[in-house]
């Protein structure tokens, strides 16, 4: 019994007070929780491992795809490929080009506006057409010339905008070497061409042929009229200067009218232009030269009103009956290029389709008339040891014709008083 206080007590010593049990308890329920909460997370990040290890698995077969593909590109490397070295060459050929200054290229329309146009000519960026680049005639706006979307055209590249790098195109600098060299090619067919009058100075004047500007000397000029009436006015005209380097462009309306007046033989028929009616007649513009056509010679029917039958601006056909190269007038005929009396009036649609022939029956009667002239004026002169016979050629005398010629008096009463 004595020992048992003694053992209490060892045990009140060695046990913890209650506020250190406490402690003990709050102690032992974290550590507890920590426990549960190790054991959580445990559960949830031992799957991982199983992850890991499949990460690793992919990797390894991506580095081994990578390897054989490097393989292949190291070894074989155009095996399987449709697009060899040559085709590469031929694309690089294709969609590269120089863009120096004067360089022709291939593009397409797809944007217009009032100040130009924008062209696909397949290099980094687009490039521009200006109005005034567009022809070699002045327009207002691109499509006055053609230029509309979808238009495919050869352009030259004449500048560069320096805002934004894109290439300036001309269509006007092409036109301008096709107009000098169809010029070189009229000058050497020695034809005539018409020309508008366009401008005047003291020398001459300027006109406009196929786009260009030429000078015409008044030497070169066959009309008295002032140069301030020349303007706007088509005249003919032949080259007699085509430089291309010098810019030089000159003509003349003298020798282009000298080689209308040559065709302008009596029979031929000519296509003319109606200028100006007068109670008279009506002028007719044929080749540069004004033609009267007079009222007695439009139709066999009587014409009271001209204006009934032609109007400024009609074209036709017209036949030359007479041509006075001294006073420069000309007269002209459709009466004569009837079929039937009153055919200008009513058809001259048939009259114009049957001008030539016409004409030709025309001028045979002419020439049947001179042949009956000439008959006449040889049986009068014998001496001249020609006849003509009943076919109008003319040859030596006949054997039945005496050459002291015909004595037409013996039968022939005197003429009375």
């Amino acid at each position: 019994m004595a020992a048992l206080p003694h053992q209490l007590a060892g045990a009140c010593l060695t046990c913890p007070s209650l506020s250190s049990t406490r402690v003990s308890r709050k102690t032992w329920a974290h550590n507890k929780h920590s426990q549960k909460s190790y054991v959580v997370r445990a559960a949830v990040t031992a799957p991982g491992v199983g992850v890991s290890t499949a990460e690793t698995r992919e990797r390894a077969r991506l580095k081994e795809m990578f390897e054989e593909a490097y393989e292949r590109c190291r070894t074989a490397p155009m095996q399987g490929v449709a697009f060899n070295v040559e085709d590469f060459h031929t694309a690089i050929q294709e969609y590269d080009f120089n863009s120096e200054i004067g360089t022709k290229v291939t593009g397409t329309v797809f944007n217009t506006d009032a100040n130009g146009a924008l062209v696909d000519i397949t290099a980094k960026s687009s490039a521009y057409l200006p109005t005034r680049e567009v022809c070699i005639y002045d327009v207002k706006h691109v499509k006055d010339a053609g230029i509309v979307n979808g238009l495919r055209e050869e352009f030259i590249i004449i500048g560069e905008n320096s805002n934004d790098d894109s290439l300036i195109l001309s269509l006007r600098s092409i036109q301008y070497d096709l107009a000098w060299e169809r010029c070189r090619q009229l000058q050497a067919e020695d034809v005539v061409v018409k020309g508008k009058v366009v401008g005047a100075n003291k020398g001459g004047v300027v006109a406009l042929v196929e786009g260009l500007r030429g000078f015409v000397p008044f030497s070169q000029i066959s009309t008295k009229s002032p140069a301030e009436e020349l303007i706007d006015k088509d005249i003919p005209l032949k080259f007699v200067e085509v430089d291309e380097e010098q810019s030089r462009l000159v003509l003349s309306n003298r020798k282009a009218m000298a080689d209308s007046q040559a065709q302008l033989g009596i029979g031929s028929v000519l296509i003319g232009t109606v200028q100006s009616l007068k109670p008279y007649g009506a002028f007719i513009d044929i080749g540069g030269i004004n033609g009267l056509l007079h009222v007695s010679q439009i139709s066999h029917d009587r014409v009271s009103d001209i204006a009934t039958v032609l109007q400024p601006g009609d074209a036709l056909k017209v036949m030359i009956l007479s041509h006075d190269r001294e006073r420069g007038r000309v007269s002209l005929s459709t009466k004569k290029l009837e079929p039937t009396p009153g055919d200008m009036i009513r058809n001259p649609k048939l009259v114009f389709e049957k001008a030539e022939e016409m004409a030709q029956t025309f001028r045979q009667r002419i020439a049947q008339a001179e042949a009956m002239a000439r008959a006449d004026m040889l049986r009068f002169q014998p001496e001249s040891g020609l006849t003509l016979s009943s076919d109008g050629i003319l040859g030596p005398l006949s054997s039945d014709l005496p050459p002291e010629g015909l004595d037409l008096g013996g039968d022939i009463s005197p003429a009375e008083d």
